[in-house]
């Protein structure tokens, strides 16, 4: 009983310990990659005439790429970025390789550095890098990689909640990882959160953006049988418009089948009356 009352009680001052030590680390953290985070603003829309560069140097605004006929997929990081931006940049890249929307004409993407620093030069670097990785059509007119001033950049991370801070013990910038889904009129859709997206929630949170306005019947009916889970960060299953398209396809399928059966009887009484017109005739 002694050895065992031991073992807890050992067990309780490591434990104790490993705690205080982790307060420690968390306390002793730097305040600015304790204030990390994404504040939502899901349906609040942003502002479309922030000055940018485009990575041809020429004088852009968000309105160029955000003009009410395609969803956008807004990405904030910069191009010097060490890892999670590439990392980032790299999962979008893979994402829609593997979605059946094309870029340019269905959609749009923009990339903005957050980083005053950089220049058209570097975002055209960047962006020939993923034209070069890339087979996906559309792409190099469906791809943006937009610098500027600081205060266009961060008018944009506050518009949609994107806290980042510049960490000089590390050179480099501290931010989330983060997509930001646009509707056309620059209406904040859906965050998708990650280093690694889902073709399914590429495709659907576009879908959902646009309002339903891209994409074939089938892929509208789809939709419907979707709905975002912020828990499991993730496009689920409805089970409630499953059931009820179920329920609308059953019917529909039964009125084909009726609708055969009774043209079917028909045709068949028709071909009967007409034998028997003919049998008069003859006799």
């Amino acid at each position: 009983m002694n050895r065992w009352m031991h073992i807890i009680v050992i067990a309780c001052i490591v434990f104790v310990g490993v705690t205080s030590g982790y307060t420690q680390l968390v306390q002793e953290s730097p305040r600015e990659l304790q204030g990390i985070d994404v504040k939502e603003n899901l349906g609040d829309t942003i502002d479309l005439d922030i000055p940018f560069f485009n990575e041809h140097g020429e004088e852009v605004t968000l309105a160029d790429y955000v003009h009410g006929d395609r969803p956008v997929i807004l990405i904030l990081g910069y191009y010097r970025c060490p890892m999670l931006c590439n990392l980032v940049f790299n999962g979008v890249a893979d994402a829609i390789s593997q979605v059946d929307l094309k870029p340019h004409q269905e959609y749009q993407i923009v990339a903005i550095s957050i980083n005053p620093e950089e220049g058209h030069e570097l975002a055209t670097s960047k962006k020939q890098t993923y034209m070069d990785q890339s087979e996906v059509e559309g792409l190099a007119q469906g791809w943006a990689f937009l610098s500027g001033p600081e205060e266009s950049s961060r008018a944009v991370a506050d518009a949609i909640g994107f806290e980042y801070y510049w960490v000089e013990s590390r050179n480099e910038y501290a931010h989330p990882a983060v997509i930001t889904l646009l509707s056309p009129e620059g209406v904040i859709s859906r965050y998708l959160y990650g280093i690694k997206f889902k073709p399914n929630d590429i495709k659907l949170g576009l879908m959902e953006a646009a309002d339903g306005k891209i994409g074939s019947t089938i892929d509208r009916i789809i939709l419907s049988c979707f709905h975002y889970d912020p828990d499991a960060g993730s496009y689920v299953v409805f089970a409630g418009n499953v059931m009820r398209i179920g329920g609308i396809l059953t019917v529909i399928i039964v009125g084909l089948f009726l609708g055969a059966m009774l043209l079917r009887e028909k045709r068949r009484r028709r071909r009967s009356f007409n034998k028997n017109d003919h049998e008069k005739v003859n006799a």
